[in-house]
Order: structure tokens, then C-alpha cells, then sequence
């Protein structure tokens, strides 16, 4: 698969909230996710530990809507909106906009970048 047609299979398994089904499919063995934060997340490396991610953020945070726009591909890198409705465990309800930028080699996506909204 060409950069474009992971782009879009990609986007559309998160637009039918299946994220973790996305991830499976298209995340290499190597990947790498790297948060704007600081501490254990904000650089995470190998499908295990991005699985482990994912799995800890749905631990800690509860989901009410997901909003998935995109992909705007360019090259070998591809970009897509996501707008969460979410309660953190310990917080108060927020929405959350995010672009996360995400480069293929191969057919798979071997880098993540998340970008947050600073309002």
C-alpha cells in the first residue's frame, strides 16, 4: 500500500472509533509516538509499548464522542484531525483537539506526532 491508501484506510477505521484496530493494522514493529508532554508518554517506541499507550488512556480517561478529519496526505506523511469529547478519571469534562502526523515506510506507519490545540 502506497502512503495515500494507508492514509485512508487508516482514517476511516478511527472515524468508526476503532483506533486500536487502526493502530494493529497499520503501526510497524518499530513504531515511534511522541507526545507533547513530559514523562513515560511522550516518547514511546515499539508496538508494545504504543499498544501500552493506548491502553492506559483508555484507562484513565473516558470517552463521549470522537470527531476523525482527514487525511491530508503529503509524500510519505499524512495528517488527521481527531476532536475528543473525553472526562479524564480524576478531571473535569474537556474536549480535546489534537493532529496527529504520521509517516509511512513500506506500507506501514513507522513514526506519530501528536499536536495539541493550545487553547
Amino acid at each position: 500500500m502506497d502512503t495515500k491508501e494507508v492514509a485512508k484506510a487508516f482514517t476511516s477505521l478511527c472515524a468508526k472509533g476503532e483506533f486500536d484496530a487502526a493502530g494493529q493494522k497499520f503501526w510497524s514493529d518499530d513504531v515511534v509516538s511522541r507526545e507533547p508532554m513530559p514523562g513515560d508518554m511522550a516518547k514511546v517506541e515499539g508496538r508494545k509499548a504504543v499498544l501500552g499507550k493506548g491502553e492506559w488512556w483508555y484507562a484513565n480517561n473516558k470517552v463521549h464522542e470522537s470527531k476523525v478529519e482527514g487525511p491530508y496526505v503529503h509524500g510519505n506523511q499524512f495528517v488527521v484531525r481527531f476532536t475528543f469529547d473525553v472526562t479524564p478519571k480524576d478531571g473535569k469534562r474537556m474536549t480535546m483537539d489534537e493532529l496527529g502526523v504520521y509517516t509511512v515506510a513500506n506500507g506501514r506507519i513507522v513514526d506519530e506526532a501528536f499536536f495539541y490545540s493550545g487553547t
